[in-house]
Parts: structure tokens; sequence; C-alpha cells
């Protein structure tokens, strides 16, 4: 199965290849250094190299999920360097953003794909002592890689939903093989250890979820702080990450409930992805309601009109500004059955939390979140904007609901450090 897997991998290369180039159109980071995706590098330097850590963070959200354990690792081990390898654009911005302080000590890299021969390659270029995967990332050929070259695997911050398991366990022995590959699962949730424990992994340990141990950071409260002046006393709905589809049933319902919510009120839209700014801009205007972005508030003396319905949110790596402005905040993803997002950080900023049905991505952290008071669960959008009408109507409840929010994230904290403490030495 795993040979046959690898044939139909250099059987779609150049679709592959083409599709990156394609979507480059839109989203030029996808044209940019492609030839890492295939484990071709520049010229390495003498062997004068520190220790390497292999660390993989998908995108976006798993880039900055690590920041913890990032900071932890190149602490507990002063004289290491880490590689970050990633499969997006904008995961590879957040890590340049996030990162850029550590200077030399991390270097970013796109994760080549899932070939041997392209694995090798990168493993031969930069010698890791360890590779830690983030959360699902699990790629049959990469783990056999290491394996073959005594690289321990490490699956950190690890989540499995029964869909995933039910995906995973279609591809039979070759998922068994690459999950008895794993030297150590760190688990968020006890579900999770035993989702993953039936794929076949042997050590598997619950440490909770990383993203609790995310701080706020400084900048991002200071870039909140201005863009609240900018935006004034208007109350502030934020529908954040938001996916194809929902932002047509948020603008609808958002209009039909205008009577319900304040009469000023803004809605805050931030799309997950940012190839589609565009297009939910336009999306905006066909619903006749009036719009400024985000983008254009960079401007001295820009300020929100007071006719503005919709600011979107078109810009990268300002998540936290974002929830830091906003009085009530949506989480995307969870209207339609995509999963949902992270609630941890408007929680960690005391913001109260609306979901929709969909939150299987994050479950066990949605559930603490609804149990303790934190957040509340709707059914549509319309339901959103009911319980928006309701906490922006009401002071106390919004205040109370965003304290629970805070105390929930705060409680979960911890999960970096005993991670940290289960890995083999790296030195």
């Amino acid at each position: 199965m795993r040979r046959f897997y690898t044939f139909m991998w250099w059987l779609a290369m150049p679709l592959v290849l083409g599709r990156l180039w394609w979507r480059g159109r839109k989203e030029p980071g996808y044209r940019q250094h492609w030839t890492e995706r295939l484990g071709l590098y520049g010229r390495r330097a003498a062997n004068d190299e520190p220790a390497t850590i292999w660390l993989h963070a998908v995108s976006v959200g798993e880039t900055r999920a690590a920041e913890p354990l990032v900071d932890a690792l190149l602490k507990q081990y002063p004289q290491a360097r880490i590689v970050l390898t990633c499969m997006t654009p904008t995961g590879r911005a957040t890590g340049k953003s996030l990162f850029g302080k550590h200077g030399a000590r991390l270097v970013q890299a796109y994760l080549p794909y899932d070939v041997p021969s392209l694995v090798r390659r990168f493993i031969d270029h930069f010698e890791p002592r360890a590779c830690i995967l983030m959360e699902t990332e699990v790629w049959p050929n990469l783990i056999r890689q290491c394996g073959l070259q005594q690289v321990p695997v490490v699956l950190a911050n690890a989540r499995l939903s029964e869909r995933s398991l039910r995906k995973a366990l279609r591809f039979g022995k070759m998922m068994r093989d690459a999950a008895q590959g794993i030297s150590l699962v760190a688990a968020q949730t006890e579900a999770d250890a035993l989702r993953i424990g039936e794929l076949g992994v042997a050590n598997v340990s619950v440490t909770g979820s990383i993203k609790f141990d995310v701080l706020v950071p400084p900048a991002a409260l200071a870039t909140g702080a201005a863009l609240r002046l900018q935006v004034g006393a208007r109350p502030v709905l934020l529908c954040a990450s938001t996916r194809e589809g929902e932002e047509g049933m948020i603008l609808q319902a958002y209009q039909q409930a205008r009577a319900a919510l304040p009469p000023d009120v803004l809605l805050l839209l931030v799309p997950r992805h940012p190839q589609r700014f565009d297009e939910v801009a336009a999306m905006v205007a066909e619903h006749g309601l009036s719009l400024q972005r985000r983008s254009a508030l960079a401007e001295p003396g820009s300020v929100v009109a007071p006719e503005t319905d919709v600011l979107l949110g078109d810009s990268m790596g300002e998540m936290f500004a974002y929830y830091s402005v906003c009085d009530v905040a949506f989480i995307g993803g969870s209207l339609q059955p995509l999963g949902g997002q992270n609630l941890i950080e408007p929680a960690a900023l005391g913001k109260p939390v609306i979901v929709g049905e969909h939150t299987f991505n994050f479950a066990q952290a949605t559930e603490d979140c609804l149990q303790q008071g934190g957040a509340v669960r709707v059914h549509n959008s319309d339901g959103l904007m009911q319980q928006a009408a309701r906490l922006l109507a009401d002071g106390q409840a919004r205040k109370d609901m965003g304290a629970h929010a805070l105390t929930f994230a705060n409680s979960h904290r911890g999960a970096t450090a005993r991670t940290v403490a289960l890995l083999p030495r790296l030195d």
C-alpha cells in the first residue's frame, strides 16, 4: 500500500506542481521557495551547524499554536536551532512574524512532498535530532524515512477526531505502520489519546493543549488599542476565521437582525483564507452593506466611518488584535461541518464566545468552555445574531461570560512544560 501511495505521489506530481503555480495567481507565496517542496536546497555549510530540531506546523493555526513550544525548546537547548516547516505561504508568513526575534536559531522551509527521496534529501541536508509534528500531521513516507535514519518522531499537541480516525483506518496497514513509527504522542485529551492508540501508537500521554499556553503579544494589544480608537465606542461583533459559505449566511442574518442589534453595531468580518478577501468584499457589496477594509485604516488619521456596516479584516497576523477590539466573538468554521477553529484565543482575552454546531476539531476545548459558561452554542446564523443581540444589549451578561471564558483559558495552562518533559534528550 505504501509503495502504491508513493507511486501515486509521483504520478500526481505534475498536477501538484501545476496546482501550486495556479494558486500562485492569487497568492504569490505559492510560487516562492518551491524547490524546497522537492527537497532541493542550497549548498550546506561546513559541519558547524548547531544541533537541529525539526518542527512541522502545517499552516497558520498550527504555527501560532507552536509558539510556546518553540520558545521552550530554544530555552531548553540553548545551543540548538529549530527548522520550522509548513505547507502554506500564510503559515510561513506567520512563522516569520512570530519567530523573527530568534534570528538564525530558527530556520524556515516548506515541507517536502511525502516521497521517500525528497524527505531523505531534507533529512540529509538538515540532519535533525528529532522530528516534532504538530497536531494531526501523519505522513507515511516521512515517518518511515525518519525511522530509517534514526530520527525519533514526536506527535505534539496531538488531536484526532472520530471522523479523522475513520478516514485513517481506511488506509489500513500503511497508516498503522506509520503510527507505529511514531516514538511519542503528547495528546490534547483522553479521547484523543484513545483514538490515537487505536491506530497502533504505543507511547501516548495526555498533556493538554499547548494553545492554552500562547501568550497575548503586547504588540497585538497595542495594535488592537489603536484599532479600537479608530472604531470608536461602537459595539463590535467579530466573526473570526470564517470559511467559504459562511459569510453569505452571516451577512443575510445580520441584515435581518438589524432591528434587534444595537443600531450602531459594527460587524468585523475576518475570513480565514486571505485569497478570499476580495471575494468577501464583493459579497458585502452584493448585500447592500457599506464596507471598509482594515488595510485602508493604516493611513494616518483614518477612522471607521459611522455609516460603515462591515469592517473587513483583510490583514495577516492580527487575530489577537481583532479579538481585543471586539465585544463578542463568533468562531468560524462551525456553522458548516468544517470542524470549527480555535476558541482559546478570545477566551484568553476574556471575550464571550459564540460557536456553531460543528466544532469537532476542538471538541473537548469547546465543551469545556461551554460547561464553564464562557461560550454559547447556536444552530445557525440566525441563532448567532440572536445571541449577539442578547450579549450586546446586556453588559453584565457579557462581562460575566467573558470572565468565565478567561477562567476556562487560565485553568488549562501547562501543556508545553508537560510536553517538553516527555521529550527525549536532544543535545
